[in-house]
């Protein structure tokens, strides 16, 4: 019995990891190009040189790469350059998210909190982050916040359904929240 439980939940997480990654619910995981750990931030020489505009599109496009120490660096220069903007903070704390440095998402999330307030966008993308860290509980709350205030968002809807869907995969009705 022991050993069906480990087992059970052992494909809980690899579901929901699968999930995740071909989702891509917030606004994959891998090593980029900057180094040899997925946990390490790129160190961009010339980032004092980068304005506003090109750390921007050039953190963007590493992003979408799945380059998320340099998207990390990047939009961390974007909003030392413009801190009113939300959108640096919403990158830089996936980045974070996607490298598995929490201790610096969490922080980025206060800071993004005391901009915006809780937002749709807000709770969706800390939902996202708690699914990424296994807390499918706290995900679960943060994502229902975030349907509340966007009942119709299709990112907040998948994010919905992909912990709806390992819940089944490992056997239980629902998601517990």
């Amino acid at each position: 019995m022991q050993h069906r439980r480990i087992r059970s939940g052992s494909r809980f997480l690899l579901v929901l990891s699968m999930m995740a990654l071909s989702l891509a619910g917030c606004s994959s995981t891998g090593i980029g190009a900057f180094g040899d750990s997925p946990q390490q931030i790129a160190i961009v020489p010339d980032i004092g040189n980068y304005d506003a505009a090109r750390a921007l599109t050039e953190a963007r496009a590493h992003f979408r790469v799945d380059d998320f120490g340099y998207s990390a660096a990047l939009y961390k220069r974007y909003a030392e350059l413009v801190p009113n903007d939300p959108e640096g903070y919403v990158g830089l704390a996936a980045s974070y998210d996607r490298l598995r440095r929490f201790d610096l998402s969490d922080q980025v999330y206060a800071a993004l909190f005391r901009l915006t307030g809780g937002t749709a966008q807000y709770y969706n993308n800390l939902g996202y982050s708690y699914l990424l860290r296994g807390d499918t509980a706290t995900a679960l709350v943060n994502l229902r916040k975030a349907s509340t205030l966007d009942p119709k968002n299709p990112v907040i809807a998948n994010n919905l359904k992909m912990i709806a869907n390992a819940a089944r995969q490992n056997g239980t009705s629902r998601p517990r929240a």
